[in-house]
């Protein structure tokens, strides 16, 4: 993809956020596309592409009467929606579509019209590593966050700062869900959920959701919005088996879809002004730190104890409070670039003075996917 040639014309999440009982899941998509389609000026007639995770894009195209061109229902988990910008992006510069939709829309609280939970046993998780008592992200995710603490020597402490900085983030944004300050002995009294995550190390469960409206640069101008580009996109793949990393202590999908990205965006990390990576648990921002070279290996804990990331710092990261404490409803890719998003119109709560460069990444599944956009606000020359 050439940098900038595609812009996020449209962004919004839905009207509210929380415990949303009073909306189903396929509603949530509808509301945030409504709310999206309404900050482009567009109407429902004006798309031309649907994209979709959580529900089938051909359920949203058709609750929303959208006869489209291009339909892309990529599913890898919370990243979904990173990967959906790439195609989109990618569907746009070929000529697929001209005016692309993405969704997400989530009853992960109140679950009201959501999926059932669990996977199927005859899965490759269902067969080697379910029957021995791994279940669920808080208890998968520790397989690896133990081996990596265990050898960079990282700390209860310093794991527990990452929830302290976001909580700092989430006081700044009145849409957050929680809003007091905590401290690191805060969150290592909280409850123990799964060693060494407590309570408070992991994310939220609420509803909500929002939507993307993606186009061609050079119609950009003809929106009522300032207009995002998208200068980098990445996306990779690891295991459906967190067991079968390949390294525990980085993941590899992390490290190729942010490569890619940086060497499509044509940019240094120190032109980077602005950071989001997918906090489901505390562990996750340290390893994007990482893989994607903001730091180096076993380095991230102490960056994020000595303040670089929280506000003041030298590179702001999940500054809308994170899925630790501002949502979190399943998949938290989409919040992750609607902040991006904010930051790069100069309109977040918690807004980084002159960002012009955001970097996005997202988790799918326990590393088993992730995906990076990278944003400017700055126009393709």
């Amino acid at each position: 993809m050439k940098p900038g040639s595609v812009a996020i014309v449209g962004a919004a999440e839905t009207t509210e956020l929380g415990v949303i009982p009073g909306l189903s899941q396929i509603q949530l998509h509808a509301d945030a596309a409504l709310n999206a389609l309404k900050d482009a000026g567009l109407s429902p007639k004006d798309i031309d592409g649907v994209a979709t995770a959580g529900e089938s894009p051909v359920s949203i195209a058709h609750y929303l009467g959208i006869k489209p061109t291009y339909i892309d229902g990529t599913g890898v988990g919370g990243c979904s929606f990173m990967l959906h910008v790439r195609h989109a992006a990618a569907a746009i510069n070929e000529g697929l579509a001209t005016t692309v939709l993405i969704t997400h829309g989530e009853s992960g609280r109140s679950r009201v019209g959501a999926g059932r939970f669990g996977g199927s046993p005859a899965s490759l998780q269902g067969q080697f590593e379910a029957p021995y008592g791994a279940s669920g992200p808080p208890s998968m995710f520790t397989i690896p966050v133990l081996r990596y603490m265990k050898e960079f020597g990282v700390t209860e402490e310093q794991l527990a700062m990452v929830a302290v900085v976001q909580r700092e983030w989430a006081g700044m944004n009145p849409r957050a869900s929680f809003h007091d300050p905590i401290t690191v002995e805060d969150v290592l009294n909280s409850r123990m959920i799964a060693y060494p995550f407590h309570l408070l190390e992991c994310c939220l469960v609420t509803d909500g959701g929002g939507a993307l409206i993606l186009t061609s640069a050079d119609r950009a101008k003809d929106f009522p919005t300032k207009p995002v580009y998208i200068i980098g996109t990445g996306e990779s793949a690891e295991t459906p088996m967190i067991s079968q990393m390949y390294d525990f202590k980085s993941s590899t999908a992390f490290r190729i879809s942010g490569k890619k990205a940086f060497d499509e965006a044509g940019i240094k990390h120190s032109d980077v002004d602005h950071l989001m990576i997918y906090d489901a648990f505390a562990h996750l921002p340290l390893y994007g730190l990482e893989d994607l070279g903001f730091c180096a290996p076993g380095d991230a804990a102490g960056f994020v104890w000595d303040g670089h990331t929280a506000p003041g710092g030298s590179l702001p990261m999940n500054t809308n409070g994170g899925g630790l404490s501002y949502m979190h409803s399943g998949m938290y890719g989409m919040y992750a670039l609607q902040e991006s998003i904010r930051q790069m119109r100069g309109v977040a709560p918690a807004q980084v003075p002159g960002a012009e460069v955001s970097v996005c990444l997202g988790v799918g599944g326990m590393f088993a996917a992730a995906g990076c956009v990278i944003f400017s606000n700055q126009a393709p020359t």
